[in-house]
């Protein structure tokens, strides 16, 4: 039976399955709620909600005998990293250059699990990403990588590029032994964080990683991260782009998560120019969308107050009209960061007048201070 699913999942695209038990990562329940208990999630209040389930995979679903795991690759073409040195373009995470794969990967994984349904005749549940499932560990334990001193999954064929699901299933299938760490002494991934993001190996703080800040975090970003968030509008492929494992990796087969090529490196004047509507049909079907177009803005807005252009400062003062105070205050930021104190001046006196918005109005408190306008400063205290 396992010769067959294995044949039926390769036919539907994916490029590695490993198979491990419920109970094979005792530790977990420890280290979730370690990490938990330190507030390394930061506003990702939905890792605490369903810990238990998390933590145990008997808890999710007590008839679960067997869990599959899944990989599918999305080895990008180009290296990542070499966006970075295009300040006028946004650099959007490998992964979100594709169709969402929550998508494309949960239609596969009940393709795949309705056939293992029918030849075990047992029940079966899928998984990727959306539900209490730590796919990571789980894909440890079943031989398919294993975690590596940034905790993204790594594999010897593969690389950092794999995308995860999971079947669970009350068949009894013979589990893989688990793959061991091939990190050695290597800390390439850890050195080249920009924001210091892994406290240790093996370790991260999302609260400082840039893909949770431009992603999951919902409000104004730190000022300490903005500027070694660069051009990254949406996500950070830095520490997986770096690990020496992906020579080994394919890249993904022709026409199974396909990168969109007008999101390769999207001018950010075009970016900073999207209103909602022209926001969902930009990045319809990516992951993108669904962080919301004033969070993304506000990635962008950012990019552009890193990206030295005196040109692209013309985007940032339109910006500060915007009906939204998340992205009129990062505008706010990059006028700072691109214009003259007299400029900012000039602007405050155009804008800040009407603005009720405290966050905002901090901004340009913040501005004034840099350009040492003390008095406009203290009229907004």
């Amino acid at each position: 039976m396992r010769r067959l699913v294995e044949a039926r999942a390769r036919h539907l695209g994916f490029d590695a399955l490993r198979v491990t038990r419920p109970d094979a990562v005792p530790d977990l329940p420890g280290r979730l709620s370690a990490w938990l208990e330190a507030g390394a999630q930061g506003e990702m209040g939905w890792m605490a909600e369903r810990a238990d389930q998390r933590a145990d995979p008997r808890v999710l679903w007590p008839e679960v005998r067997t869990i599959l795991m899944l990989g599918m690759s999305y080895g990008p073409d180009d290296d990542p990293l070499a966006l970075l040195g295009q300040r006028a373009h946004g650099a959007i995470a490998a992964y979100a250059q594709r169709r969402d794969y929550h998508d494309v990967i949960k239609g596969k994984l009940k393709e795949l699990g309705g056939y293992l349904a029918a030849k075990s005749a047992c029940p079966v549940k899928v998984f990727v990403d959306t539900a209490p499932v730590m796919e990571k560990p789980l894909a440890e334990a079943a031989g398919l990588g294993w975690q590596g001193k940034h905790t993204v999954l790594v594999s010897r064929a593969l690389g950092n590029w794999l995308l995860l699901g999971a079947i669970y299933t009350g068949a009894e299938i013979e589990p893989d032994e688990p793959e061991r760490d091939h990190c050695g002494t290597c800390r390439r991934c850890l050195d080249i964080c920009p924001t210091d993001a892994f406290p240790a190996p093996y370790r991260l703080d999302a609260r400082r990683c840039i893909s949770y800040l431009t992603i999951e975090h919902a409000g104004p970003i730190a000022p300490e991260f903005r500027a070694a968030i660069g051009n990254r509008v949406f996500g950070c492929d830095d520490c997986l782009a770096v690990c020496p494992w992906n020579k080994f990796a394919e890249t993904a087969r022709e026409g199974r998560l396909a990168a969109r090529p007008d999101l390769a490196a999207p001018p950010l004047a075009e970016l900073a120019r999207l209103d909602e509507a022209g926001f969902r049909q930009r990045f319809a079907g990516t992951p993108v969308k669904r962080t919301g177009r004033d969070r993304f803005l506000r990635n962008v807005l950012i990019a552009i107050g890193n990206s030295g252009s005196r040109a692209l400062a013309d985007e940032a003062v339109r910006c500060l009209r915007d009906p939204a105070p998340l992205v009129r205050g990062m505008a706010v930021w990059a006028c700072g960061r691109l214009l003259a104190a007299a400029e900012c001046r000039d602007l405050f006196r155009d804008h800040a007048s009407g603005e009720t918005d405290a966050q905002v109005l901090s901004e340009w408190r913040a501005v004034l201070e840099q350009g040492k306008d003390r008095r406009l400063s203290r009229e907004l205290s």
